[in-house]
């Protein structure tokens, strides 16, 4: 692309370059770099790209985007925030990719990884090719391909819409972090559709606050835009049960679709049965009720199910068609998945690392828990402190084998943060194993038929953070090996 027809998309900056100089790529890690490429200079919160503009001019890079004045010979130009110039000039140079999708995006503190799968089931099954971009990895088609962040940066989301349009996907679903909309992550990005689950403690390291966390949430729906169009409406879908509903839609000039199972909704489930093996519920719509059953088991998970049902809706799939596809899901990956070794006591593993989360899963195995409920749960390093006493308490109140352990410890005291999450459970019966492995093999060796096993927190993640380094571990595998190994001694 030349270089004049794609920075006509700056609104300002400072310096000149050549109108006829050809760009072939857009860069802002200087390793990636190849002669003809644009160089971003990004200020991010661990290196500072500025630094690394003579490495990217060695690499070949033909023009370098900064905000500040760095020491190199080929062309510069200046802006005020190179974050947002980046999703500008990535939108343009790949040819604005989003819109040419039907992009949905789903925000919320739980439930974001099964929202986007249970859209993305609906969607293949309606004869659409679908992508994915989400917490455990990006999908096109049925390439997976490794993520960072739950929501990448501007330059790596438009850089995989295009790989999308590419290969003829004609929907996308992703989640959206709190942390993407506040750094403009998604800038650029077209969405058709936008959703939110829920909103629970979470995140106030970075937030700070409950309302800054709300806020951050409410971006989503304010960038769904402000114009009506019949040939590409766009929809705002909201949990009706969630009061920070009221944020979203205060937030947005796009019309409203709602769901729910306490308040009047248009999609609402009433008379719901749990069961270990599945829900049930009545169906409420514009269109008449119906019953329904899904593998997927507790009230948390029929909030999902609505909420990609209402999405689908709005991107026309019939209702009745997404029931039916919905009720094929058993689940999703990590989230509350059951382990199978031959034992004759259930074992779940599930994402739960919200004091939320935690509750409406062990709320839900109380449902069908017949003897003892044991919970392994601790909480992630360097995060926010002020969940780990909550966890704990929730973890006591609905448990009655709590056992404190190890999640991603990265660089704080495991030991210190059990401790933080100990001063909310002062005088109640408790198990600690600092060790996350001790941990998980003492909760099998002591169950016995009709007891339940939560291991909560990190759910699908193959791997622990200790220190800066990571090191491979899955609580699936871990509980598998211990049940085996339990069953060798018995």
């Amino acid at each position: 692309m030349k270089v004049r027809e794609l920075i006509n998309v700056l609104a300002l900056y400072q310096g000149e370059v050549a109108d006829d100089l050809e760009i072939t790529a857009i860069e802002q890690d200087s390793r990636r770099v190849k002669p003809g490429a644009l160089f971003i200079c990004i200020d991010g919160e661990v290196v500072d790209g500025h630094d690394f503009a003579q490495k990217a001019e060695e690499l070949g890079a033909s023009l370098i985007i900064a905000e500040k004045p760095v020491p190199v010979t080929v062309p510069t130009l200046l802006v005020r925030d190179s974050k947002r110039a980046m999703a500008q000039l990535a939108d343009a140079f790949y040819d604005h990719p989003s819109q040419k999708l039907k992009l949905i995006g789903v925000t919320g503190t739980n439930g974001k990884t099964t929202v986007t799968h249970l859209i993305e089931k609906v969607l293949a099954d309606h004869d659409e090719k679908t992508g994915l971009i989400g917490t455990m990895y990006r999908k096109i088609g049925d390439q997976i391909l490794e993520t960072i962040n739950t929501t990448p940066d501007s330059l790596t989301l438009q850089k995989t819409f295009d790989e999308m349009v590419k290969k003829e996907v004609t929907s996308a679903v992703m989640e959206v972090s709190s942390h993407a909309l506040v750094q403009g992550r998604v800038y650029g990005c077209d969405y058709d559709v936008a959703v939110f689950t829920n909103l629970s403690q979470d995140h106030l390291d970075y937030h700070h606050t409950m309302e800054e966390y709300a806020h951050a949430k409410s971006l989503l729906f304010a960038q769904l835009g402000n114009r009506y169009s019949q040939s590409a409406l766009k929809y705002a879908v909201l949990n009706a049960d969630d009061p920070v509903s009221t944020l979203m839609q205060k937030a947005t000039a796009a019309p409203i679709l709602t769901y729910g199972i306490d308040q009047d909704a248009d999609f609402r489930a009433q008379n719901i049965q749990v069961r270990s093996t599945g829900s049930t519920f009545e169906l409420v719509t514009p269109f008449g009720s119906e019953q329904v059953t899904i593998k997927m088991v507790g009230k948390f998970s029929i909030y999902n199910m609505l909420a990609a049902l209402t999405a689908c809706f709005a991107l026309g799939v019939p209702y009745s068609q997404a029931v039916k596809s919905l009720g094929e899901v058993a689940g999703v990956s990590g989230r509350f998945e059951l382990v199978h070794a031959g034992q004759d006591f259930p074992v779940i593993v599930d994402y739960s690392h919200t004091p939320d989360g935690l509750l409406n899963v062990l709320e839900t195995i109380d449902e069908f828990a017949e003897r003892r409920v044991f919970c392994v749960v601790g909480c992630g390093g360097d995060r926010d402190k002020g969940k780990r006493p909550q966890m704990a308490k929730i973890a006591v109140q609905y448990a009655t084998d709590p056992v404190f352990t190890s999640d991603n410890p990265r660089t704080e005291d495991p030991e210190a943060i059990i401790q933080d999450m100990l001063a909310g459970v002062t005088g109640a019966d408790y198990v600690v194993k600092v060790d996350r492995r001790e941990a998980i093999e003492y909760a099998v060796s002591q169950a016995v038929s009709g007891d339940v096993i939560l291991i909560a927190g990190k759910g699908h993640e193959d791997y622990q953070i200790i220190g800066t380094t990571k090191i491979n571990f899955d609580d699936r595998v871990v509980a598998r090996e211990a049940i085996e190994k339990k069953q060798q001694l018995d």
